[in-house]
């Protein structure tokens, strides 16, 4: 009796590497590196592509017709940014500046359309940041509105090193009291006056960088 061939199983799907994805260079995607003060985009850049930072720090501001700037965003590392290009956004609205030496990986906008579509994983975590992104903008609203200068630049301090999630970053890059002002709208001398109390309270320290301590929290919690 012939020998019935052995036919082989299945092959399962890998499960697609998110992480990996976002820090490796590849098809329709690319790692640009960009110096202090390098323009990553500007306002009315062609939008058609997304970008990710995977290390420094970005600044996002947009212009006025009377030529006012406004700092919108600080980006850190794991923020995406120009996602504006997903909803039909030809052009770019704002400007976006590297604070700090960065990193950014450049993903095509139908590689990203290709991606949100067929893998799931990529899908969730996208989705996910840009609900938390969503409620960060929220907080930035009510946080505007409703706080000291003091409280809104302790708060904008502990959101840039990332305390609430997984991995904080303690130490930040070198930002001038100029942008932090700008990002609570306040003045430098302001900005200068408090970061002068926070470090004499152990809030914060000057080590080669800007560490912040946990005990920063005090001062959003402080009614």
């Amino acid at each position: 009796m012939p020998r019935r061939k052995q036919t082989d199983a299945p092959r399962l799907r890998t499960r697609f590497d998110v992480a990996a994805y976002l820090e490796s260079a590849g098809p329709a995607r690319k790692v640009e590196k960009y110096r202090r003060g390098a323009v990553v985009y500007a306002q009315g850049d062609p939008g058609d592509d997304i970008r990710y930072l995977q290390k420094g720090a970005i600044k996002l501001s947009v212009l006025s017709r009377i030529g006012k700037e406004a700092v919108v965003a600080m980006l850190v590392p794991g923020d995406f940014f120009g996602e504006g290009a997903l909803a039909g956004q030809s052009i770019r609205i704002g400007t976006a500046t590297a604070a700090v030496a960065s990193s950014v990986l450049t993903i095509e906008k139908d590689t990203m359309l290709k991606l949100l579509h067929d893998e799931p994983a990529f899908s969730d975590h996208f989705i996910s940041y840009m609900l938390t992104r969503n409620m960060r903008i929220e907080a930035d609203l009510v946080d505007q509105l409703f706080n000291s200068s003091e409280k809104r630049l302790a708060r904008t301090l502990l959101l840039l090193a990332r305390y609430g999630h997984a991995n904080p970053s303690r130490t930040l890059p070198k930002i001038s009291q100029e942008t932090l002002a700008e990002m609570i709208g306040s003045t430098r001398s302001r900005v200068n006056f408090f970061m002068n109390k926070f470090r004499k309270l152990g809030f914060i320290e000057y080590n080669g960088g800007l560490k912040i301590n946990s005990s920063l929290l005090s001062i959003v919690l402080h009614d």
